[in-house]
């Protein structure tokens, strides 16, 4: 009598690194490090941009004082306190991008992704700057809407009509500084999104 052999049962094997990066979740920690590197390239992008243009702002334009008398007056940055800060914020957070950048793809190169430790100064750090970036942002945009419109209840009067190329750096820069506060805002979501993982195992 012939004997019937059983098929054979096949049972997956998964390999140790699947497991490890199963257990760990180093894939979606990379697929995070690439977001966090993406997002501070555009940081620094946009701040070095809003530089540029606010320092290259100035303009001169002739004045009449009297019948017959003109002088030539200019207006530039550096002479609102605002602007200052606003820049020297830029300035910050364009060095602060290029030394997280670096790590964040030092982080991305190593077998075991990012360490909990970095991520959480990352946020802290992110958090930090994004209150300067908010608080320069607003600085500068208050004194340029007063540039743009005026007050009439402090009689102060607006000075776009006549500076009107300094005005329109000065809108810009403002409005690419919005852009490092929203990448900044991203970054402290993921890093904060990353570290619930690592928590939650």
């Amino acid at each position: 009598m012939a004997s019937v052999t059983p098929p054979h049962s096949t049972i997956p094997v998964k390999s140790p690194e699947s497991e490890y990066k199963g257990a760990t979740g180093t894939g979606d920690v990379k697929n995070h490090g690439v977001v966090d590197v993406v997002l501070r390239v555009m940081m620094f992008a946009t701040s070095l941009i809003g530089i540029i243009v606010m320092r290259t702002s100035k303009q001169t334009k002739l004045i009449p004082v009297a019948p017959g008398l003109v002088i030539p007056m200019a207006a530039k940055f550096s002479q609102s306190p605002a602007f200052i800060y606003l820049v020297l914020a830029l300035s910050v957070a364009c060095l602060y991008s290029v030394i997280t950048c670096v790590l964040s793809v030092l982080l991305l190169l190593k077998p075991k992704g990012s360490s909990t430790g970095l991520l959480f100064h990352f946020l802290v750090l992110d958090a930090i700057l994004l209150a300067i970036m908010a608080s320069a942002t607003g600085a500068a945009g208050a004194v340029a809407y007063i540039g743009f419109k005026g007050n009439s209840h402090t009689r102060w009067n607006e000075v776009c009509n006549v500076f009107d190329s300094f005005c329109g750096h000065i809108a810009g820069t403002v409005s690419l500084s919005l852009l490092p506060s929203v990448a900044l805002l991203l970054l402290i979501w993921l890093s904060g999104f990353v570290l619930s993982k690592k928590m939650v195992r």
